[in-house]
């Protein structure tokens, strides 16, 4: 039976506290509670279509890598409370849910790459930088970098996040706070570098999001999901579609779409294969970790 694509949640007597892009989330007394939907987005767009069981897949493996990287920075992650909630609206986020604690988030996407591509990409081809920072001339798309880059990025809910260089993050939270961020993504990014690619995946690239609960620096939102990261396989790297968004992002491109709302319908068949992706990033990581 195929599952029931779930594109907006409203749940009675829980306040809404913010919709994103992806994830609904509701206000309890000091804490949240995000579902994620099966909506998906491009290029700072939410698409008109939905990915069945998406939300499912993205709160699953959010759930187990905050749980494996507890020990290398605090997250926002609580136990389930099933009682916060009338069975029937319990069952119908069950699974696509977690109960966090609030925090004071910080503006910031946390982006590091291990290889070139995205964005990137696109800084390095235009001017031979990443981040605003020089390169070795002649690197090719998908081309491994020297060490892992934090190419850090300004935090919109609604409009184009914007890349900004290491200096100006510092110009932006502070100089010990842009150095506990930077400091604290490259051991994320190593940690599930390691585990993808016991996965048989390469993490191209990846980003975290950090607030302060108590005044100390927390890991919030999702996690080392397909829809915040780029996973290609092992040994194929760009010579086959990812794991992740892009092929989705490919589409819309040569759809010849401008980038600007409305978007494109989607054909069926991507939306099959984008879900039986993201199925099988779960089953493998998961896999790999018993």
């Amino acid at each position: 039976m195929t599952e029931e694509a779930i594109g907006a949640v409203e749940l009675e007597g829980l306040p809404l506290f913010r919709r994103g892009k992806v994830r609904d989330t509701f206000a309890l007394d000091g804490r949240l509670l995000m579902v994620a939907t099966d909506r998906i987005s491009a290029f700072d767009c939410v698409l008109p279509d939905l990915i069945p069981g998406k939300g499912r897949l993205l709160t699953a493996l959010a759930r187990h890598w905050f749980q494996r990287t507890a020990e290398l920075v605090p997250n926002h992650l609580l136990p389930d409370d099933p009682g916060l909630l009338p069975a029937p609206l319990w069952e119908r986020v069950a699974g696509r849910s977690m109960l966090v604690r609030r925090a004071e988030r910080i503006d910031v996407e946390c982006v590091v790459r291990g290889r070139l591509a995205g964005s990137g990409w696109e800084e390095y081809q235009l001017q031979g930088t990443l981040a605003g920072e020089s390169l070795p001339p002649g690197l090719g798309f998908g081309a491994e970098l020297d060490r892992p880059r934090f190419t850090p990025a300004t935090k919109s809910d609604s409009g184009h996040d914007q890349n900004i260089s290491r200096a100006q993050l510092r110009e932006l939270v502070g100089g010990e706070t842009a150095d506990l961020l930077e400091a604290t993504s490259l051991r994320l990014y190593r940690a599930g570098a390691g585990g993808y690619l016991r996965a048989g995946f390469v993490l191209v690239d990846t980003k975290f999001e950090f607030g302060w609960i108590d005044g100390v620096l927390t890991l919030i939102d999702e996690l080392l999901t397909p829809d915040s990261s780029r996973l290609w396989e092992v040994g194929s790297a760009e010579a086959s579609p990812g794991f992740d968004k892009q092929p989705v992002r490919d589409w819309l491109l040569a759809s010849g779409w401008n980038r600007q709302p409305p978007a494109p319908r989607l054909p069926q068949e991507l939306i099959s294969e984008t879900r039986r992706r993201y199925q099988e990033v779960l089953t493998r990581t998961l896999s790999s970790s018993s």
